[in-house]
Formats: C-alpha cells, structure tokens, sequence
C-alpha cells in the first residue's frame, strides 16, 4: 500500500457533532464578536462561507474562498476577523476537547498503517485551518510527526464529498488512487468520495455516518477491527 488515509472527526476522534459545533461557534463568537459584528450574522457569514468551501471547484484554496465570502456577507474587511481567528484556534478553540471523547487506540492505529503503508495522511474535512487539525488529532495523543500530510484550508482547493479533493492528495504525494486506502466514518464523504477517485476504502462502524442516498457495501468493521484490519495488510 502507498498511502493511507484517515478522517478524524468521529473517526480517530469520537465526538457528539451537534454539540461539538455547538461549543466551537460559542468559542469562536465569543473571539470574533468583539472585532465589531453580532453573533447572528456572524454565524451565518461562517456557514455561508463554509458551504463556498465545500463547493470549492479549484481555483483558489479553501481558506481564500473562505474569508472572501465572509467579507462579501459581512459587508467588512475581513482582515481583523482573520487575526483574531487565528489566535481563537491557536488558544481558545482547545476548549472544544471537552465534548469530545477519549480514543486510546488511535495511536496503534496510526502505528498500524504506518507498517502497512508509504504514506500515512490525516484527510480530514479541510474546512478547518491546519491550527485546528492538529488540535483535534492532539485530543487522542495524536501529533504532526505522525502524518506525512495532512489537509486544512489553506492547503486544499476542494473539500469532500469531491472526489477531487481525493485526487488532490494522491496527485500531491505521486501515488495512484488505487494504491491507496481511505478509512472513514462517513458513507458519502469519506467511502462514496474516495471510491469514486479510485481508491480503496474501509468504513469505521463505531460513529458510523449512514447515508439512504450512496449505501457502503465494501469493507466495514469497528475501529478495533480496522486495526486487525491493518496489521494483516503489512503481511500481505
């Protein structure tokens, strides 16, 4: 295997998703408001430039399409809102560890692919800035050292469900999608997004994100038994 790659949210990291982005816009509000914008239209302003990310189409990175469109929702410069968020994810947005669960088998899923493959990749969702990814891995003893690449918005121009978001990365480490394996918790943004680039891909049952509309009949099991997983392909 070339690469292997991992989401995190609910899956190397196990979360309630509502209340977490509950407690992350709470967090980030009460940074931002100050700059000189209420809480209503502020949090508006991020889910419409959020959306603009996730329909990226390549021409610019995430974090460029981002910040303009807050600008364009806002009516304001985006720059004092760009700092003050860059402190908020360097310091405050820490908090959001406390509605998020433990995960002592991460790091020995982590050892695993790294005997298993090339390449071990964080492929979280990158609507976040790099700040906030390596927050979140640090929540299950996770650290930059363990992944040759991991993806955030300044780095991306495409964001899941895009299948190109997946080209991207094997483009990027010059491998090809099929020898690579995606692991996820999300049956269209992790399983249906990367099976259709090409690669291989493994669903983690324990968080499981169902989707009616794109079903994963391949590979599936718990995280457990995505380490077993791992361990007999280093054999293979």
């Amino acid at each position: 295997m070339k690469a292997i790659l991992f989401d995190m949210d609910r899956t190397l990291v196990p979360m309630d998703e509502e209340l977490f982005i509950k407690t992350y816009f709470g967090g980030l509000a009460r940074k931002l408001c100050p700059v000189g914008i209420e809480k209503d239209p502020l949090i508006a302003a991020i889910w419409k430039a959020t959306g603009a990310m996730i329909k990226n189409d390549g021409s610019h990175t995430n974090y460029e399409v981002f910040w303009q469109v807050f600008a364009n929702e806002t009516g304001r410069d985006a720059a004092p809102y760009m700092e003050a968020s860059d402190a908020f994810y360097k310091k405050e947005f820490y908090e959001v560890k406390a509605v998020t669960g433990e995960n002592p088998l991460a790091a020995e899923a982590i050892k695993a692919a790294r005997e298993a493959a090339d390449k071990v990749v964080l492929a979280s969702q990158p609507i976040f800035p790099m700040a906030a990814q390596l927050a979140r891995a640090s929540f299950v003893g996770l650290k930059e050292a363990d992944f040759d690449y991991i993806t955030a918005y300044e780095t991306e121009s495409y964001a899941k469900p895009n299948p190109k978001y997946y080209e991207a990365i094997c483009k990027r480490l010059g491998v090809e999608p099929k020898d690579c394996l995606m692991i996820g918790n999300d049956e269209k943004e992790d399983m249906y997004a990367a099976s259709a680039a090409g690669l291989q891909c493994y669903l983690v049952t324990d968080y499981i994100n169902a989707r009616e509309e794109c079903p994963w009949a391949g590979p599936k099991g718990t995280f457990e038994e995505m380490i077993e997983m791992l361990k007999a392909l280093k054999d293979q």
